[in-house]
């Protein structure tokens, strides 16, 4: 009798979860948000959006434009619909799993696999650390003038004292959201006196691949479809303790605006590259060739006004890689999965001196060296994307958040893009 009533109380609790949670989700799907409540949801996407928005990606946008005309513009729109997708699985990871993504992955798939994950996204961190060293240093330089190093010495220091307080990613976010913003308005302005060839620009949005393009793409991809920027929303949507009454606003207000706006960005750079510098025959290999891009915009006024937007990309940029990364390889360690722990301040400042240390050490082509670093990501990125992709496709897990079809469909297409790239890569620095 006993066993049979501690069976009916379970039951009981069971069915009481279950109705508790389809009312929460009942009252999320009727109730309507006001315009304020909708702004309040924007963050974890557009802290991903604005990452991948470094000067990796600004430089690899201009050269592809400079170099290569229009015809790369389908790179960005393939990647950015893959983005999407992918960023989309990490919002619902981190709505449905009970602990943090590296967390989870260790107890379901076993504690390598989730250390390998966590010191993978570290290691891709590492490599975008460089180009957000080099970007800060030599756009400073050009704004108020002397060493670039010095500068990129000056903003390491400044990253480090922002990531001394105690709400990082607070912090981070509204810095991220505030630079998209002022990014994009540049970015139309500079179009709009541009003035691209659009109908050039639609046929760029068929896929080909132009003679020496293959590395430059690979960049693209690895700047614009970038697996741990992705795997990094599942702790933003914690930080924000979203909910599944959530997830479909989030969708609108956060996720798809959020990857879109930078992918859009990336692809007016290049139609701007491509008017300006492509009438020339010039190739943007310095960052002076990358700042006259906006001299249509105005006048001389135009680089400075690039030369500070490429300095707060890489700076904010910079606090949300050495974050993002630190963070993670902590939690795959089991030292904590917070940004202020101790652990995770430690390999948050390994990842800033590492891009210190490089740009020290390789200072005769940074613009060569941002592509290559960026390129190397994609090495790793196929190991991330096929977890993301496990993980949310566990019912026992997701629930009614599990991937749908078309959701796979989409997965399948990115991995096979992923790993593709990865192989053109070795392929193409073997040859």
């Amino acid at each position: 009798m006993r066993e049979q009533n501690k069976t009916i109380t379970r039951s009981g609790h069971r069915e009481e979860q279950m109705a508790t949670q389809q009312g929460n989700q009942a009252a999320g799907a009727t109730e309507r948000r006001s315009f304020l409540g909708y702004l309040a949801l924007m963050g974890p996407a557009f802290v991903v959006g604005a990452w991948q928005f470094g000067p990796g990606n600004l430089t690899t946008a201009v050269q592809a434009g400079s170099r290569f005309d229009y015809s790369l513009v389908w790179v960005i729109a393939v990647s950015t619909v893959l983005m999407i997708f992918f960023t989309d699985m990490s919002v619902r990871l981190g709505i449905a799993t009970p602990t943090s993504l590296i967390t989870s992955i260790k107890d379901h798939l076993g504690k390598w696999v989730g250390v390998l994950a966590g010191v993978g996204v570290f290691g891709i961190t590492l490599m975008f650390s460089v180009g957000n060293a080099v970007g800060s240093g030599l756009g400073l330089s050009l704004v108020f003038g002397g060493s670039p190093v010095l500068w990129t010495i000056v903003c390491t220091i400044a990253v480090g004292f922002v990531l001394a307080f105690r709400n990082v990613y607070g912090i981070v976010e509204k810095v991220l959201l505030a630079i998209v913003v002022l990014m994009g308005l540049a970015f139309i302005a500079s179009t709009v006196v541009a003035q691209p060839d659009w109908y050039r620009a639609l046929e760029g949005a068929v896929p080909t691949l132009p003679a020496g393009s293959e590395i430059l793409v690979v960049a693209l991809v690895g700047t614009n479809f970038s697996i741990n920027a992705a795997f990094y929303t599942a702790y933003g949507v914690k930080e924000h303790r979203r909910t599944r009454a959530d997830y479909r606003d989030i969708t609108l207000a956060d996720t798809i605006p959020g990857i879109v706006a930078p992918g859009v960005m990336t692809a007016l750079v290049i139609m701007v590259a491509a008017a300006v510098l492509g009438k020339t025959g010039g190739e943007a290999g310095t960052i002076n060739a990358l700042a006259s891009i906006f001299t249509p915009l105005a006048g001389p006024v135009g680089a400075t006004v690039f030369a500070l937007g490429l300095s707060g990309a890489a700076f904010s940029s910079m606090i949300a890689n050495a974050t993002a990364g630190g963070t993670m390889v902590s939690d795959a360690l089991g030292r904590g999965s917070k940004a202020g722990s101790p652990m995770a301040r430690i390999f948050t400042g390994m990842i800033l001196a590492f891009g210190l240390i490089v740009t020290l050490t390789f200072q005769g082509s940074p613009v060569g060296l941002i592509v290559v670093a960026q390129s190397l990501t994609v090495l790793i990125a196929p190991l991330l994307g096929f977890l993301i992709v496990i993980m949310a496709n566990k019912a026992s897990l997701m629930g009614d958040l599990r991937n749908r079809w078309w959701h796979n469909l989409f997965a399948a297409v990115g991995l096979i893009a992923i790993v593709a790239s990865s192989i053109r890569l070795i392929t193409t620095l073997l040859g």
